[in-house]
This record gives C-alpha cells, sequence and structure tokens, in this order.
C-alpha cells in the first residue's frame, strides 16, 4: 500500500524537515536575544579574532554556565551565525554581517527588551500617559555608541575638519556613556567638555570612561533634561554643540524650535551646532526594510516619538534662528544625516 502524501502546514513547504515560516520567525527571535548576550559576555569579539573558539573552555574562563553557553551557541548556529560541532563553535556564513551590526541586536534585546514586552499594554490608548514605558537607559547607551561608530562616526569626524576655529569647549547633549566628548578631547587636547544627559546610569558610565581615559578634569557631566536646560556657567564659553542619536526627542515641531531657540540662549558663544539623527523613512517596502529600521521605528511608535522627515528637520533651522550650511546623508540603516549648523 502505498503511504498517502503529507501535507505541509500553514507556512511550511515540502522538504523542509519541519521547519516552517513559524520555526524561522521563532529561532530567529531567541537568536537575537543570544546575538546581544554573545556580544556582552565576549563571544562575539572573540569569535571575530579567532574564528574559533571551545565554548566549554570559553564558559570556564568567563565563569559561566557551561550547559547554557551551549545553548546559546546552539541558538546562534540556529540562524547560521556560527557552525557548532560538540563543543567547538566556527564563525559561519552570517557571522561577519552580524557582528558589524551587533548593536543593533543589543539596542532591541537588552536596552527595548522591557518596551517590546509590554507592547499589548503599550498599543491601548488610555494607557499611554506619563511615563507609559520603560527601557534600559545603561544598555542602550551601550548599544548607541557603537552604533554612533557605526553609522555617524566618519560623517562627523569629515564635518569636524570644516570648523573654520579652534575649538576650546564643546558640550555634548544626550551624551550617553560620553564616547563622542571623550573622543573629541582626545583630539584637541587643549580643549574642555560638558556632557548632558538624563539618565542618571549613562552619566555613571561616562564619568567612569573619563576617569579611565585620564580625562576627570577636563570633562564635567550634567545630570539634566537637555529639553529644558537652563543658563549655568559651565555652558557659557561652549563653541561647538554635538548632538547624536536624540534629536527625535525635540519634536512635534513647535517643542523643536523652541529647543533650538533655547539652545542659543544657554550657549550664549556658540558657533556651531552638529546635529545627527535617525529620520524617518516612509517610502521604504515593508518587504525591504534594512536591519534596525523596523525596530527603531515601530519602538518609537510605542513610545509615541514623532520621527522626522530630512525634510521636516530642513524646514525649522531658519524659524529658529540657525543656518544649515550642509546636510550630510548617510542613509546606512534609519535614514541617518548629519546636519552641520551655524
Amino acid at each position: 500500500m502505498t503511504a498517502a502524501p503529507r501535507h505541509a502546514g500553514p507556512g511550511r513547504e515540502e522538504g523542509s524537515a519541519g521547519r516552517g515560516a513559524a520555526a524561522t520567525i521563532y529561532n530567529s527571535a531567541v537568536a537575537a536575544w543570544a546575538i546581544a548576550a554573545a556580544w556582552e559576555i565576549g563571544a562575539l569579539d572573540e569569535l571575530s579574532r579567532s574564528r574559533v573558539l571551545d565554548a566549554e573552555l570559553f564558559a570556564a574562563r568567563r565563569s559561566l554556565d557551561p550547559a547554557a553557553t551551549i545553548g546559546l551557541f546552539r541558538a546562534l548556529a540556529s540562524v547560521g551565525v556560527v557552525r557548532r560541532q560538540g563543543p567547538m563553535i566556527t564563525a559561519a556564513g552570517a557571522f561577519d554581517e552580524v557582528y558589524q551590526y551587533k548593536s543593533f541586536f543589543h539596542w532591541l534585546s537588552r536596552g527595548s527588551a522591557e518596551l517590546f514586552r509590554q507592547m499589548p499594554s503599550v498599543l491601548v490608548s488610555e494607557n499611554r500617559v506619563g511615563q507609559f514605558y520603560q527601557r534600559d537607559s545603561a544598555a542602550i547607551a551601550y548599544a548607541c555608541r557603537e552604533i554612533d561608530q557605526l553609522c555617524y562616526a566618519a560623517t562627523f569626524w569629515d564635518a569636524m575638519q570644516r570648523l573654520d576655529f579652534d575649538l576650546s569647549h564643546v558640550a555634548d547633549l544626550g551624551c550617553g556613556s560620553g564616547g563622542r566628548v571623550l573622543d573629541v578631547l582626545a583630539r584637541y587636547p587643549r580643549a574642555r567638555g560638558v556632557g548632558i544627559d538624563i539618565a542618571r546610569p549613562a552619566l555613571d558610565a561616562a564619568r567612569a570612561g573619563s576617569s579611565s581615559a585620564g580625562m576627570s578634569d577636563r570633562v564635567t557631566f550634567i545630570e539634566a533634561d537637555v529639553l529644558d536646560l537652563e543658563e549655568r556657567p559651565e555652558l557659557a564659553d561652549v563653541e561647538l554643540i554635538t548632538c547624536f542619536m536624540m534629536g527625535h526627542d525635540f519634536w512635534p515641531r513647535e517643542n523643536c524650535v523652541a529647543a533650538l531657540r533655547q539652545f542659543r540662549k544657554v550657549f550664549p558663544s556658540a558657533r556651531r551646532l552638529m546635529l545627527g539623527d535617525a529620520t524617518r523613512t516612509p517610502e521604504v517596502p515593508d518587504s525591504d526594510l534594512p536591519v534596525f529600521r523596523l525596530g527603531f521605528e515601530l519602538g518609537h511608535d510605542l513610545m509615541g516619538v514623532f520621527l522626522p522627515t530630512v525634510a521636516d528637520w530642513e524646514s525649522v533651522f531658519d524659524e529658529a534662528g540657525w543656518k544649515l550650511v550642509r546636510t550630510n546623508r548617510i542613509d546606512m540603516t534609519v535614514g541617518e544625516v548629519v546636519f552641520e549648523l551655524e
């Protein structure tokens, strides 16, 4: 008797060895968490250097549970990031691309985990009052320092070469863990800096970083809301203002204009503002979304944060008292752009 043919379930193709669309999506979700964890524990960096590691020895060196560590690498193997043969782990075909974008996975799985976990509640209109969501500010800062290097750094330093004055004082708004202001001070050894952020855990990391870099005497970190800044002595001599990856928090439009005008009062000596941020790109089809864009745009929709387009930004500068010198489009993943203003 000939056996009746088996029919594939929804989303499953014949010959898929039991792995259909649902399994692919599910395993990818688990792997996203594993990628973020593997970066934080140093596994991705070690694989990037050596291309192979012994998971059991790695776990022993890092005081990790060996079974759980093998499970983490199994999650990575399920989506082609690594190959696994017993405890031996080898970088596979997807590794280099995932390693390049590891900070995006960290932003999602570590920094924004609670926001996405609470999606059913956050979607309800009556719940969207006050501070109705939570994110991990320290984890966001950890990811954003790498995101900054990947997406913005080259364009930023090109813009810095176009400064037409000798820099002595710089302020970084939304400084996070302090990476940008410390990098500027390293390149301008006579300059002094100020970092401003609302997140105390990020500022704790910034102060620790400045101490490790031997720059504690050259930089001040201030816990304050960038959107509610007041004049203070530490800001009076600032010539260059930098603000990256938080400009969308200035919006809607009337709030953005007010914030940019306030910066002129708070920083009376400012000669240049470098504003780098992601922008909304509604023209990209749902089926062609690059890495990070979906999570970034959905995350900000859940938080009720308006994401301006490049045209939205360019429409506010004159009204706010700033002259647009140059628009630098990057468009790596989330419509990144750097505006040079004076």
